[in-house]
């Protein structure tokens, strides 16, 4: 497991200053919200974009568990980091593996997406059929349904019993 001092002096995290404290916090509450409602809205009609939505809303809604709880503010390597960051000081094996599935699900798309840049017609046939269309469309609702939503509940439930 990689240590919270190793990623420190590595300058993947820092600790946050009282001053940027309440703007960083602020940013977040108001970053994962966004997402998620964005999430919401587009699943019917582009969810490849509710996936990706759907693991920014995870992802904004841990860096704001790690700087409210923690101090903690993710400087390089954003996403990766934050998993890191997340499998060291939290020991609830349910929000890890869903974090990491939402990570990898934003990885797939990713991936898919550097792909169709280097070859945009091939994309353009892949991803504009009806066929992908629905198919996306139940991946993004099982993702909002059975990753996203209860990621969020437990990384709220866990923010409740700091506080």
């Amino acid at each position: 497991m990689v240590k919270i001092d190793i990623l420190i002096k590595e300058g993947k995290i820092s600790k946050i200053n009282e001053l940027e404290m309440e703007r960083y916090i602020n940013f977040f509450e108001k970053s994962h919200k966004n997402n998620l409602e964005h999430c919401n809205f587009v699943i019917k009609a582009f969810p490849r974009w509710s996936i990706i939505s759907g693991y920014y809303a995870m992802h904004d809604i841990t860096k704001l568990l790690l700087a409210k709880e923690f101090r903690i503010k993710i400087e390089i390597e954003v996403h990766a980091t934050t998993i890191k960051v997340l499998r060291e000081l939290i020991k609830n094996k349910d929000i890890l593996l869903l974090m990491e599935k939402g990570y990898s699900e934003f990885l797939f798309l990713a991936n898919d997406l550097a792909k169709a840049k280097k070859d945009r017609v091939k994309a353009q046939y892949y991803t504009g059929t009806e066929y992908m269309r629905k198919d996306y469309e139940k991946r993004a609702e099982e993702f909002m349904k059975d990753v996203v939503s209860p990621f969020i509940s437990k990384i709220k439930k866990l923010a409740e019993k700091n506080d």
